[in-house]
């Protein structure tokens, strides 16, 4: 009987099949063997596209004549540092011995690419069967899992197909773009930004980002900020009164006036104040009293974009750094899978998650944590998730959410102090979405004061919320003030000063009645300016691109809206990296917070100016959506390949016919 061979993505994921496997191999010359198994691995990429010039030696030089350069035949070649790694795997793959050849490469798109590069380039024994390992973590039992459950390696060509088309786009927009606009505007580049001779570096997702980060900084730049006028009445009795604030209605004297700002102020002081007197003496009532009670569930779990987002609030520190940490928790067995877009759980998982939380009471040595456990236990929560928001199969694709795996806490120790923080914000978010719900108290209060008009009155509305049960946010608020730890003295003696208003204010608004007729004691205007929009940090920006250049701050309104996205969970932090790498923005180290540089400014002028669709977000979205259909099989490889080639070709003609 012959041997199985297996291939992972590097080394320590070998070594951790290897034990799964319970394999006392011989480590060989980069591989293991035993009596029935062969494992050896990749180290990331072995196999590369290659550049133009190995198609033909002219196209070295970045000539107008040569392109667009589309390839009928794709070439690739052994990227030279690795060849000895890429020999030894060609070697075992070739081997007479070999019945079984398993691809355990990176559960996702690239990890696919990676493997299927090596494949094609090796030429593995034609009578092995090939087979495909789907893990969502690095658990023992999930390992041995991936293994039995195998399937044909066939039923993830269409995944495959996907992987290629992507890299093939990125390298002939990348590469017939970059050579075009170089060749058109590379001179005037160079003379604006005083250098001896520029080029110009153009991606697919690369100049749509920027553009993003172009755009909010001119609109910052631009920005006039507009002072207003806001008036807010205090009614009741002294020492039990309440402030609320004026809104215009379609029963006030201003209704449509071309005096005010907005709905809740006057474009000049004096219109307010002139407001003001007129309301002298006048009678006031709640017309309006409503009392509602609010529940409020945990967020969703992580994907990869919100804890790289968390993170940067959290802890300043770059997305790349955030995927980097979650990936050895990965390989740690910690965590499940990171490269994940899906913020909920499958079924399957759900209807196992006992296991997690039993791992983590029984493993985490961490008090805050066996504290949270503990009340589950004592009060009885439930851990049946099914039939609620966080299991829902149709929203995972390749993986489901970050959550911990209930294991590897031999590793946890040793772990460095910031690795151990982000571990306990996933452990956090995953245990939260077992405790009930945060409850609220709310009032809300509109009191009408009458005018001179007999027929119009003047509004003025306030609402109070109480939280009256504290729910999930045991777990989640006490890390949000964290978040804020920085803040200065001033700030939050300011925030208390408002919390504290809020709740003297519900006090007051509980004894209020519909209809009742209340005192004033004084109106006064309130002096506001209009805000210019915030510039992204570094985890801002990757939920821009999760949402196709949204920024959708609301978590709640995230939860909704899930549409294709730019870049993938996997590349987005590297696109960062690749901006910041070739001097197109800067991201500051203390704060994270991105801006463009000059050249960046001038490089999103010339793509605007040349080929403008590329900045737009919803585009670069759409041929992301394209290749998700491609691994769906809803269209066929070949169609995608034959729209790309029609896109670079129209644009070059447009292009250069406009020079």
């Amino acid at each position: 009987m012959g041997k199985k061979l297996l291939i992972t993505e590097k080394p320590s994921v070998a070594m951790e099949f290897a034990k799964a496997l319970k394999i006392n191999a011989n480590r060989k010359n980069g591989y293991l063997e035993s009596n029935d198994w062969i494992i050896t691995w990749c180290v990331g990429h072995l196999v590369t596209m290659s550049y133009p010039e190995k198609y033909d030696e002219k196209l070295k030089f970045w000539r107008l004549d040569t392109l667009p350069f589309i390839p009928e035949e794709w070439k690739y070649e052994i990227i030279p540092a690795v060849q000895n790694q890429f020999n030894i795997i060609k070697g075992l793959m070739q081997r007479e011995d070999i019945d079984e050849i398993y691809n355990a490469g990176d559960s996702g798109r690239e990890g696919e690419y990676i493997q299927r590069l090596v494949f094609m380039m090796a030429r593995p024994n034609p009578k092995a069967k090939m087979k495909r390992v789907w893990i969502d973590s690095q658990t023992e039992e999930e390992i041995l899992r991936g293994i039995k459950e195998a399937k044909d390696l066939s039923e993830y060509n269409s995944l495959s197909d996907s992987a290629y088309l992507r890299a093939k786009e990125d390298y002939l927009i990348g590469i017939n773009f970059s050579r075009l606009l170089t060749i058109i505007f590379g001179r005037k580049l160079a003379q604006n930004i005083n250098e001896e001779k520029a080029s110009i570096s153009v991606g697919r997702v690369m100049t749509c980002v920027l553009g993003m980060i172009v755009e909010r900084e001119r609109e910052i730049r631009n920005f006039i900020k507009t002072k207003y006028y806001k008036i807010v009445g205090e009614f009741g009795k002294q020492g039990e009164s309440f402030k609320a604030e004026w809104k215009v209605t379609e029963k006030s004297r201003f209704w449509e006036s071309p005096k005010l700002y907005n709905e809740t102020g006057f474009k000049k002081e004096d219109d307010a104040k002139a407001f003001i007197i007129s309301l002298a003496g006048k009678k006031a009532k709640i017309t309006e009293l409503k009392k509602s009670k609010q529940k409020e569930n945990a967020p969703l779990l992580f994907n990869l974009a919100e804890i790289q987002n968390e993170c940067t609030k959290r802890f300043k520190i770059k997305p790349d750094e955030t995927l980097e940490i979650i990936q050895n928790l990965y390989e740690k067995k910690l965590v499940t899978y990171p490269r994940t877009d899906a913020r909920v759980l499958s079924t399957a998982v759900a209807k196992e998650i006992s296991k997690n939380l039993n791992g983590i009471a029984r493993g985490l040595k961490n008090e805050e944590i066996q504290g949270y456990i503990k009340k589950m236990v004592d009060e009885k929560y439930s851990t049946n998730l099914i039939k609620t928001k966080y299991v829902n199969d149709s929203k995972i694709t390749d993986h489901y959410a970050i959550i911990p795996t209930g294991q590897g806490y031999e590793n946890y120790e040793k772990l460095p102090d910031l690795q151990k923080q982000i571990y306990l914000v996933i452990v956090k978010r995953f245990l939260a979405i077992f405790y009930p719900s945060a409850e609220y108290n709310k009032i809300q209060v509109t009191v009408e004061v009458e005018t001179d008009e007999k027929e119009k009155v003047e509004t003025f509305t306030v609402s109070g919320k109480v939280c009256t049960k504290k729910g999930y946010l045991e777990i989640l608020k006490p890390i949000e003030k964290n978040v804020k730890n920085k803040q200065s003295k001033d700030e939050n003696d300011e925030n208390q000063k408002n919390t504290d208003s809020q709740n003297t204010n519900l006090e007051v608004l509980k004894t209020l009645k519909k209809g009742q007729e209340i005192d004033v004691i004084n109106y006064e205007t309130k002096e506001a300016e209009t805000s210019p929009p915030n510039r992204y940090n570094s985890g801002s920006i990757i939920l821009a691109m999760e949402n196709a250049g949204k920024l959708i701050e609301e978590e709640e309104l995230r939860e909704q809206i899930k549409g294709a996205g730019i870049g993938t969970s996997a590349t987005r932090a590297e696109i960062m990296k690749k901006l910041e790498k070739i001097k197109y923005i800067q991201i500051n180290g203390k704060t994270q917070i991105i801006t463009p540089t000059e050249k960046g400014e001038y490089i999103y002028d010339i793509v605007k100016q040349s080929m403008p669709d590329m900045l737009n977000p919803k585009l670069t979205a759409s041929w992301e959506k394209g290749l998700d259909m491609v691994a769906k099989k809803e269209i066929k490889p070949d169609e995608f390949m034959v729209k790309l080639k029609n896109y670079i070709n129209s644009k070059f003609n447009k292009l250069v016919i406009k020079r």
